[in-house]
């Protein structure tokens, strides 16, 4: 079996099945397991360079509204892909700024000698996301193994919620996006919910749209969350005056309460793949400061004010 990933999440739920051994081809951004997946070919590259611009900048570039549709920051190669001779590729068709389109990735197999199987995720819901997983398995040959991994998995979401259970639960807003400001949707507000917060400004499964700073204002969450779309931890600290100098910044209960946390998007929050529980597990700690799983590290969730 020969499998090519061209979504992030889903070299994770590969590496979730133990099937790394049978991976060809992958994304420059999949980073997971880091010394696993580094040997593997690339078969993309960035359209541009985000390290170099402005979250505006990139907005800018792939659209304007940063919507779910647009511009990708993903270009393929389709010869390198077809050298590879994949069995099956693992695609999406939730978001074509934040990986190759479905389109696109439909194009180039259409020239691939072969017949390659394509399988297309997109997940909006925490069950979507851990429904994938066995989705995976079953086309790559262990369904039996990725129910199994899906139990363990969805065992460890009960046990936060079981750590978190009859808590004052805080009002939150989570930022997946600084310039313009975004909340953050999809599986994330059930994140929140699942670690014991009432979750603000987006609902469960819910594709976002940009805001105005007034509805963050508005809301006074009590803890804001900012983990921004495919942005380092070190990276979205670059850019802390994007949010600290708007105004009304320090009126907010979560700036007075130094409870604005920078949080590692990509790993935990961001891509739809076994790690969103891993994001339960550290919005435990934020919010509760409870332990669940391992002990959160500063480069999982950090405070701003001490960043």
């Amino acid at each position: 079996m020969r499998i090519v990933s061209l979504l992030p999440a889903a070299t994770d739920i590969v590496a979730e099945l133990g099937l790394l051994d049978h991976l060809v081809g992958r994304t420059h951004e999949c980073d997971w397991p880091p010394r696993a997946v580094a040997p593997v070919p690339v078969v993309t590259s960035a359209g541009l360079s985000p390290d170099a611009l402005t979250s505006r900048e990139i907005s800018d570039a792939v659209g304007g509204s940063r919507q779910h549709a647009g511009s990708s920051l993903y270009a393929l190669d389709t010869a390198a892909l077809a050298a590879l001779a994949p069995d099956v590729i693992l695609t999406q068709d939730l978001c074509d700024v934040c990986a190759v389109s479905y389109s696109a990735v439909s194009g180039a197999v259409r020239v691939l000698e072969g017949e390659a199987r394509v399988l297309s995720l997109e997940p909006r819901t925490l069950d979507d996301v851990l429904d994938c997983l066995v989705r995976v398995g079953r086309l790559l040959g262990v369904e039996e193994t990725a129910r199994e991994r899906r139990a363990g998995l969805a065992a460890r979401l009960a046990a936060v919620r079981a750590r978190t259970a009859g808590r004052p639960r805080p009002r939150v807003v989570a930022v997946e996006w600084l310039d313009p400001l975004w909340p953050a949707g999809h599986w994330v507000p059930e994140q929140i919910a699942c670690a014991g917060g009432r979750p603000l400004l987006a609902s469960p499964g819910e594709h976002t749209g940009p805001m105005e700073w007034d509805a963050v204002v508005a809301a006074d969450p009590e803890v804001l969350l900012v983990l921004p779309c495919g942005f380092s931890p070190q990276r979205t600290l670059r850019e802390r005056e994007l949010l600290t100098g708007l105004p009304g910044w320090k009126d907010l209960t979560a700036v007075r309460r130094d409870e604005v946390w920078v949080l590692d998007g990509p790993a935990h929050f961001n891509r739809p793949g076994p790690r969103v529980v891993r994001g339960a597990e550290v919005l435990a700690h934020v919010l509760h400061g409870e332990r669940a799983g391992a002990p959160v590290t500063p480069g999982e969730a950090r405070r701003l004010t001490g960043a």
